[in-house]
C-alpha cells in the first residue's frame, strides 16, 4: 500500500503548484489541503512541521519532507524515488 502523502498548501503560491505538479509527474496520489479555505489545517500544519509557517509543507507519511525546494532536492538526487518505495513497503 502506498504511504498517504499530505500537502499544506495556499492557492496561489507557485512553489505549491509546483510540488503538486511533480507529485502528479510521479503518478502518486496526495491529500491536498488548502490552508486558506479550512484555517484549522494551518495550525495543525504549524504543529506537524514542527513550527514552519510556510508553504508548501509536505510529507510522506510521518516523514516530513519540509517544502518545495527540498522535494525537488530529494527528486534530482534521486532519493524521493526510494523514499517512495521504502514507504510504500513499511
Amino acid at each position: 500500500m502506498p504511504p498517504e502523502i499530505t500537502l499544506y498548501t495556499k492557492g496561489y503560491c507557485p512553489h505549491c503548484k509546483a510540488a503538486r505538479a511533480l507529485l502528479a509527474a510521479k503518478g502518486v496520489r496526495f491529500v491536498n489541503h488548502d490552508i486558506d479555505i479550512t484555517p484549522a489545517r494551518r495550525r495543525e500544519m504549524i504543529a506537524r512541521a514542527g513550527g514552519r509557517t510556510t508553504v508548501p509543507q509536505i510529507f510522506i507519511a510521518d516523514f516530513h519532507v519540509g517544502g518545495n525546494s527540498d522535494l525537488t532536492a530529494l527528486n534530482t538526487s534521486g532519493t524521493l524515488d526510494a523514499l517512495l518505495k521504502n514507504k510504500q513497503t513499511a
